[in-house]
């Protein structure tokens, strides 16, 4: 039971279904986030209200999930944002849902909710649409595939407050990286905008979005995840342009990271940290010294924490920062020991989270299971540490993508999880952007390994969801940024040294955040040389990191 409400909450399972279906009444599903201050804003203002308490604990089974902790659940109940107040029937099909509800707004579909069980029983649930239409729509790959992308993000592009769309804006990390090939003006006037509304100047760590086109009404909680990102991407951008604008929020960000969001008895990151109370984002910065320090939700998941090692690798690739370098190493080094069993990532970390309740089949119990958007983050991040530390992580870089192919491939496609559980999990979902990162990290891993199955597999998931990528929307940017890397490339560089070299280093420089780096490279190449290669083009082979990138040119050209 949540201590700011009189609901008596159950936990998701089997026992709350078959509660419901005993009782013959509906369950209503409230999905929240610890970092969600509206969340918390309807526990104190709804559920906290006596008679609606007494309503939802007399005629349904309430059953709170934590969003964070049950990510499968989340993405067949998510009604657009959280809070998400759903209605289901005991079989787990959908009556109805809505977002946050106020006292006034809860009564009303109290009652409608109540009238239509009474009235249509489970024959008024339905199946989410993504739950009905098991395959994807294929097609060949060709270059329009990118074009159709830049198409998007031109047109969607807002030329006064940067970034795209209206409302609400989310800083669209992926869309950022794509356009910096692509559109680099474009790119750097949306990076200008998101560093300049979303970056916390005072402890460093991005917000998670704002309400408003001009960036007005930001929502002040910090997540690990989009602030991993955001590290790579600002990353990024400095590659390609060496300007301290863009390396400094990655910087204040990698600050916050391995100050607030560290957990050091675990050895990785924390989840997030909420807004906190009483507007301390707003205060100058001399009251907000003084002001409480919003609290941080310690637990620690595997997917998040990939995010971050891949972002600070990113990085000190392009730095040497040994802040960076350090935290990435110990968090890559927890997500290979203690989050990783026989290629299957554990969803959360054992030390953070009470393991007394929960569903295996989102990897809360004592059987992990093997969930596609970590399985994908994960091998990004060893992929990213056999390039930049050296090749000691490719066997488990290979572990992962081989479990994720044997347990999650259907047809040419990845289920987001095992077939299993209550409610609607046992109904297939393929999502596309975790799809779609797996895919990419196989490009790299096929370079890494010399192993064109990788490649093959990749190719068959992008080809899979093709027919429709004319109607994708800049949130799935890196869909078109992997289909380049397949047809193109991806670029590569071959370095027959060691990593940490001048050469490795240099190799790391290159400007073209889209590559993959071979350290350590085996086959024809000399020790202390190199070669750049792309598609069929193949560089001569240098000793100079000033050849290096005269070679790069040349291949380019």
């Amino acid at each position: 039971m949540n201590d700011e409400t009189h609901v008596e909450w159950r936990e998701w399972g089997r026992e709350a279904f078959d509660e419901a279906r005993e009782k013959d009444v509906p369950v209503l599903l409230s999905l929240t986030a610890t970092w969600c201050e509206h969340c918390h804003e309807m526990d104190r203002e709804t559920y906290a209200e006596p008679r609606i308490a007494a309503n939802v604990n007399d005629s349904f089974v309430p059953v709170r999930v934590d969003v964070d902790r049950f990510p499968r659940v989340r993405d067949r109940y998510n009604m657009g944002g959280f809070p998400s107040t759903v209605f289901l029937a005991p079989g787990g099909g959908v009556l109805t849902g809505a977002g946050y509800l106020g006292p006034d707004g809860m009564r009303q579909v109290l009652d409608s909710v109540r009238t239509m069980w009474q009235t249509n029983g489970s024959g008024a649930a339905r199946t989410p649409r993504s739950l009905r239409e098991d395959d994807p729509p294929g097609g060949d790959l060709t270059a329009d595939v990118e074009a159709a992308m830049l198409g998007q993000l031109t047109e969607t592009y807002d030329e006064v407050a940067g970034g795209w769309g209206t409302s609400p804006k989310f800083p669209l990390p992926d869309a950022l990286e794509f356009a910096l090939k692509r559109d680099r003006e474009m790119a750097l006037r949306s990076f200008d905008a998101v560093g300049a509304n979303l970056l916390d100047e005072y402890d460093g760590g991005f917000y998670r979005f704002a309400t408003e086109r001009d960036w007005a009404g930001l929502q002040y909680e910090k997540l690990l995840d989009s602030n991993a990102a955001l590290v790579r991407a600002f990353a990024n951008a400095y590659l390609h342009t060496g300007a301290d604008e863009y390396r400094e929020p990655a910087e204040r960000t990698i600050e916050y990271l391995t100050t607030t969001l560290w957990n050091d008895d675990v050895d990785a990151f924390a989840n997030s940290q909420p807004p906190g109370e009483d507007d301390a984002h707003v205060l100058d910065a001399t009251d907000r010294a003084t002001a409480p320090e919003p609290p941080v939700d310690e637990r620690v998941f595997a997917g998040p924490n990939a995010l971050a090692v891949e972002g600070l690798l990113t990085y000190c690739a392009y730095t040497d920062d040994e802040r960076a370098r350090r935290y990435a190493e110990r968090a890559l080094e927890t997500l290979r020991t203690d989050l990783l069993e026989d290629g299957v990532v554990v969803h959360a970390h054992a030390g953070t989270i009470d393991t007394d309740h929960g569903d295996a089949a989102e990897g809360g119990g004592s059987d992990p299971a093997c969930l596609l958007a970590n399985q994908a983050r994960a091998l990004a991040a060893l992929t990213a540490g056999a390039s930049v530390l050296g090749t000691k992580s490719l066997a488990d870089a290979t572990s992962v993508a081989d479990t994720t192919i044997e347990r999650l491939r259907d047809d040419d496609s990845f289920l987001d999880g095992p077939r299993e559980g209550v409610g609607l999990l046992d109904r297939p979902l393929r999502p596309l952007d975790s799809n779609v990162a797996f895919a990419d990290a196989l490009l790299n891993l096929a370079v890494l390994t010399g192993e064109d199955r990788y490649r093959t597999v990749a190719r068959e998931t992008l080809e899979s969801f093709a027919g429709a990528s004319d109607r994708f929307g800049v949130q799935i940017a890196r869909y078109a940024t992997a289909v380049s890397r397949l047809l193109e490339g991806p670029l590569v560089v071959r370095v027959a040294d060691a990593p940490g070299s001048d050469l490795h280093r240099a190799a790391l420089r290159l400007a073209d955040h889209e590559k993959v780096v071979v350290p350590d490279a085996a086959g024809d190449l000399e020790a202390g040389t190199a070669r750049v290669e792309l598609g069929d083009r193949v560089s001569a082979v240098v000793e100079t990191p000033e050849q290096l990138s005269e070679q790069l040119r040349d291949v380019l050209a």
